[in-house]
């Protein structure tokens, strides 16, 4: 099934964990609908029919028919068609492409939430004009996406740039073997470089729990447990960045997701990933993302951009 989407209205489709969110754009990227609806979660089905109806409440409102594209936490595989490696594993093992065409009758393009977010970016946000853009999402999880002259780069078995399930790279004594990640391993990325990771190392160390914006306010006045938390998350997250530098040379890398609001971050990165990068010189931009939580969505949208 093919469609000419040129002139046309585009959907996009944010499957989270606790939301739905939905936005239509015009050709020339122009918002012309936004909508969020709670996730039924743990309802496969009902999932299904929230997303059908968010395009049907969109084409309402707008009175245009359009493409749709999904980004979903995970991606479909390959081999079987199916659903694999979603944190929201009521999703996983499930024809979710055949399903959602047959309710909406019409062509539906899926790809992972962090590659959405580097199509989102490369095609109008921080990494605009560059060939290659890495994205990542620093959140509950931490994920990451490919965007290669505007394309995502899903890869050949679905898993472009999943990065979550590899351990911390150059971990140090103190951190292996690392807290358990969902998907059974110790000491990954998705667990360790996450807000939530951020959050786990600040309790680790001195036994009181508090949010990830808490613990940045705290370092912010002084606190020397804070600071050396937030050091230490800086220096994780350059590493695990320092690798990809190394595997992909970027032209650009994007933070998407809460933590991305953490302005050390951009002062402090590139001198936490230098020692790790097999370079004699590496000066790449690191931007936070343009279009912020709404990115991903528009990601989606702009998944029908040929």
């Amino acid at each position: 099934m093919t469609q000419d989407t040129s002139r046309r209205l585009r959907i996009g489709i944010d499957w989270g964990g606790t939301k739905m969110e939905a936005i239509a754009l015009a050709a020339d990227g122009t918002e012309r609908f936004r909508q969020r609806v709670a996730t039924p979660r743990d309802d496969y089905a009902g999932c299904v029919r929230a997303v059908a109806g968010l395009v049907e409440a969109a084409e309402a409102a707008t009175g245009e028919t359009g493409s749709v594209g999904l980004g979903i936490p995970g991606s479909l595989s390959p081999a079987t068609g199916l659903v694999k490696n979603a944190n929201s594993t009521w999703m996983n093992g499930q024809p979710l492409d055949r399903d959602l065409e047959a309710a909406l009758r019409r062509p539906v393009r899926i790809q992972n939430d962090a590659n959405c977010l580097a199509v989102s970016e490369a095609t109008d946000g921080a990494g605009a004009g560059a060939r290659v853009v890495h994205a990542i999402i620093i959140g509950t999880g931490c994920g990451s996406g490919i965007a290669i002259n505007g394309v995502a780069h899903r890869g050949a078995n679905g898993i472009g740039g999943e990065w979550g399930n590899i351990p911390v790279p150059w971990m140090t004594e103190d951190e292996f073997p690392g807290p358990e990640c969902w998907t059974g391993h110790r000491g990954t990325i998705d667990r360790m470089c996450s807000g939530t990771g951020f959050q786990w190392d600040y309790e680790r160390v001195t036994g009181t729990s508090a949010t990830g914006r808490e613990i940045v306010a705290r370092a912010r006045t002084g606190e020397v447990e804070a600071q050396e938390a937030l050091e230490r998350y800086i220096s994780r997250l350059a590493r695990a960045m320092a690798m990809v530098a190394n595997i992909l040379d970027p032209d650009v890398f994007v933070l998407g997701g809460g933590m991305s609001n953490v302005d050390e971050l951009y002062a402090r990165l590139p001198e936490a990933m230098a020692p790790y990068i097999f370079s004699d010189q590496y000066a790449v931009p690191i931007r936070k993302a343009k279009h912020g939580d709404s990115s991903g969505v528009r990601g989606a949208a702009w998944l029908w951009n040929d």
